[in-house]
């Protein structure tokens, strides 16, 4: 994590280029930029916090705080009034989660390793979480596609109870994982949390340090989040991108930089179990917990939000889903699945470009 520190230094730039009111697009990429070194060292509190509450507690901070970047990015574009820009967002964490991160922790194992595998319980509840995943965005779509509603207030009611259903359904999960069903899961979460640190490591860091490290690091990832969303508009008018491109391929890039590279050092010591729970996990956190909080949130700041999306993202998510349910289903990787998952990403990056 050390070099990543270096990039904080794009954060005093993109204060400052904001305060001289300078160009939008220095502004949007030094706060990009800044936001990717602060999310690794809220990832690293976040973990050094899971490991002193246990793995059961730790499972749940981890799923609260671990898309908080990304969730702080999305709240304020939604205040902003970028509300197609928010719903790209999530459909591009999802995408991005399952085929690049995913497909790239792959290629970089299977390169090092001829065949790795990752715990096969954990791989069978994935297929059926990204599955209930895709149905709480496919059926708000179809019934705006079949249902008149040109004021969207019926899609609007249809996607709080939607996103309702889908909190219920992450609070289940998180039971049957760490409750009912805890020991089917104990090979990975012994392997996350209770591994002997290396030697020669830095001692564990103490509760004081975590609780302030996770206020100043989330203040300071608000405040390069609120100049990004105000620098967004103007700056994908003058490169003349879509707000759906910048949702769906740039932001999540940007919000989950740090646990991206993660997931592909856990590949790369031969650690799938862990590298599959970052990708997989960090999806199934976005479909059943960000997008639902997103929701209500909207409802709150008075930015209506609805669950229902264009019909080529949708179908997107879908192929997502339904290539890395095929991928995962034998619970074992190797470097050319990776490198289809990466090659499939790429053409559907191309696609948004151009949509």
């Amino acid at each position: 994590m050390g070099w990543l520190l270096w990039l904080l230094l794009a954060a005093p730039v993109a204060i400052g280029a904001s305060f001289l009111h300078a160009a939008p697009l220095l502004v949007f990429t030094a706060s990009a930029i800044a936001i990717i070194p602060l999310s690794s060292v809220l990832g690293h509190a976040t973990e050094e916090l899971a490991a002193r509450t246990g793995p059961t507690l730790g499972g749940l901070v981890n799923a609260s705080l671990g898309n908080l970047a990304e969730l702080i990015i999305a709240i304020l574009a939604l205040r902003a009034g970028l509300v197609d820009l928010v719903k790209a967002s999530i459909t591009g964490s999802i995408i991005g989660n399952l085929l690049l991160v995913f497909g790239a922790a792959q290629f970089a194992g299977g390169l090092k390793y001829r065949t790795q595998k990752f715990n096969p319980h954990f791989a069978g509840t994935s297929v059926s979480l990204l599955v209930i995943a895709a149905v709480g965005l496919i059926v708000p779509t179809l019934f705006l596609a079949a249902h008149p509603d040109p004021l969207r207030a019926s899609t609007v009611r249809l996607s709080e109870w939607v996103a309702g259903f889908l909190l219920a359904g992450y609070g289940l999960y998180l039971l049957y994982s760490m409750g009912t069903h805890k020991s089917a899961f104990d090979a990975l979460v012994d392997e996350t949390y209770d591994e002997a640190p290396p030697a020669g490591e830095t001692p564990p860091w103490s509760l004081s340090r975590i609780i302030i490290v996770l206020v100043v690091v989330a203040g300071a990832v608000g405040w390069m989040s609120e100049l990004l969303v105000g620098a967004t508009e103007v700056t994908v008018h003058s490169l003349g991108l879509s707000n759906v491109f910048v949702g769906l391929i740039l932001i999540p890039i940007i919000g989950n930089a740090a646990e991206h590279s993660s997931a592909v050092l856990m590949a790369r010591k031969n650690r799938m179990d862990i590298a599959a729970s970052i990708a997989i996990g960090s999806s199934v956190q976005v479909a059943l917990f960000v997008a639902p909080v997103l929701v209500f949130v909207g409802m709150i700041l008075g930015r209506p939000m609805d669950l229902a999306f264009g019909t080529f993202e949708v179908a997107s998510v879908t192929l997502a889903v339904w290539i890395t349910s095929v991928v995962v289903i034998d619970a074992e990787s190797n470097w050319l699945e990776g490198a289809f998952l990466l090659l499939v990403y790429g053409v559907l990056a191309v696609a948004f470009f151009y949509f």
